[in-house]
């Protein structure tokens, strides 16, 4: 079987290591890729926004299955064209996909159905939006409503800070075209759940659930980020939760999309705030989640291969049972280059520890640099280090102490993945 992933980050890397794992003989190409995933795959130069070349290469390849990373290029709808082309492909198409890449079309959609979600207005006008803000407590949430790289999401503690950040979207258009729309949300209390779910369009099949750390400093501090760790599993991820989750949020989710003509096929991620009323829904994401595909995928004992193959091959999912998990806990430390996630300095050097038993080292934005050959920063998000072990503080200590031993200039990373976790743990012993 021939297989092409779309895309060149960390969770990319982590797809390719787990499609190896389920098929050893698998051939894999990348497109990008990046120096860590050209060890598992061969690695061919198109970036993720050269759709035609992208078909081109699957065509010319005659790969069997397309992995699309990635949302960027299931807004621009390579889904829609590869089926237009007879290729299978695993994803959403670009009206499927709007259910991230429109906070918008997202929440409409929520409310329609009766999903539970924070309330909320849309605006596209400063002014408005201001005078809107008497209509919500703080802390409030400003929200861009298009894509923008997990950054176009501000919990304002005061009116003030609100203004600037209607501002800063709305005016100063800091996010591009993704903050020419915004919303104005609730702040909801609680803590956060990420649950993936693989989707055939009428049925669907939970992963396991997941934490992920989206401020840059320890103890939640500091700007919103892509993500700075992730662990799994969680105890707020009970079963008695996810059958809730799927029931409440999940099927009325995929059904509302079938009436509105635009059935999901492809990795529906929740963002999930378990407040005291239940879970709400924070955002959709129409992809697998970075950092928390890292965390999940040395978990999964099942082939992942199997499940997106069927999907993509126009088959359905069997519900006879849900996948199998490892009894261990993974966790993983993002390291972030000097000024994530603002003004990313790229270009240094990068020194990596000798490989250790446990851990997996998943490269994001990593390059080759082309006089000297050297591994150099390439991106904010470096690496993601992912350990294994029979506890989820073993995994914490292991995943944090390698991740200090990874070496370059102005290197950033949190030491507390998984603290709430650890937390509650203390609490009951």
């Amino acid at each position: 079987m021939k297989v092409l992933i779309v895309g060149g980050g960390g969770r990319e890397h982590a797809l390719a290591w787990k499609l190896r794992r389920d098929d050893p003989s698998l051939e894999l190409i990348a497109a990008p890729g990046n120096p860590g995933i050209a060890s598992l795959a061969r690695c061919v130069p198109i970036g993720v926004d050269k759709l035609k070349d992208l078909a081109h290469l699957a065509e010319e390849e005659v790969v069997d299955l397309t992995v699309v990373g990635p949302e960027t290029p299931l807004e621009a709808g390579i889904v829609n064209l590869f089926q237009t082309r007879g290729l299978p492909i695993f994803g959403p198409t670009r009206e499927a996909a709007r259910i991230e890449t429109s906070k918008r079309f997202a929440k409409e959609l929520m409310v329609r159905t009766g999903i539970p979600t924070a309330r909320a207005a849309q605006h596209s006008d400063a002014r408005e939006a201001k005078a809107a803000l008497d209509d919500f407590a703080s802390p409030v949430v400003i929200k861009a409503s298009g894509l923008a790289a997990g950054k176009g999401v501000v919990v304002a503690q005061s009116t003030a800070e609100a203004e600037r950040a209607i501002d800063a979207m709305l005016s100063d258009r800091v996010f591009g075209s993704a903050g020419r729309e915004i919303l104005i949300e609730e702040f909801l209390e609680g803590e956060e759940l990420s649950l993936f779910a693989i989707s055939d369009g009428q049925q669907a099949l939970p992963l396991l659930a997941a934490q992920d750390h989206k401020r840059l400093l320890d103890g939640d501090f500091g700007p919103n980020t892509g993500g700075m760790g992730a662990y799994a599993p969680t105890s707020l991820g009970t079963p008695e939760l996810t059958s809730r989750v799927m029931s409440e949020i999940i099927r009325p989710v995929l059904a509302a999309m079938r009436e509105a003509g635009s059935p999901f096929k492809g990795l529906l991620y929740a963002g999930l705030m378990i407040t005291d009323d239940g879970p709400k829904v924070v955002e959709f994401n129409c992809r697998f989640g970075d950092p928390e595909t890292q965390a999940l995928m040395p978990l999964m004992e099942s082939s992942l291969l199997e499940l997106i193959a069927a999907v993509a091959g126009g088959g359905f999912l069997s519900l006879a049972r849900y996948p199998d998990w490892k009894p261990l806990s993974a966790v993983t430390t993002v390291v972030a280059a000097a000024g994530y996630p603002d003004k990313v300095r790229t270009g240094d050097v990068i020194q990596l520890p000798s490989p250790q038993e446990g851990v997996e080292l998943f490269h994001a934005g990593t390059a080759r640099d082309p006089a000297s050959n050297e591994l150099v920063t390439a991106g904010g998000r470096v690496m993601a280090v992912t350990a294994v072990a029979s506890s989820l503080f073993d995994a914490a200590e292991i995943s944090r102490s390698y991740a200090e031993q990874v070496s370059f200039k102005g290197k950033q990373l949190r030491r507390d993945i998984g603290w709430r976790e650890l937390t509650r743990g203390a609490r009951v012993t």
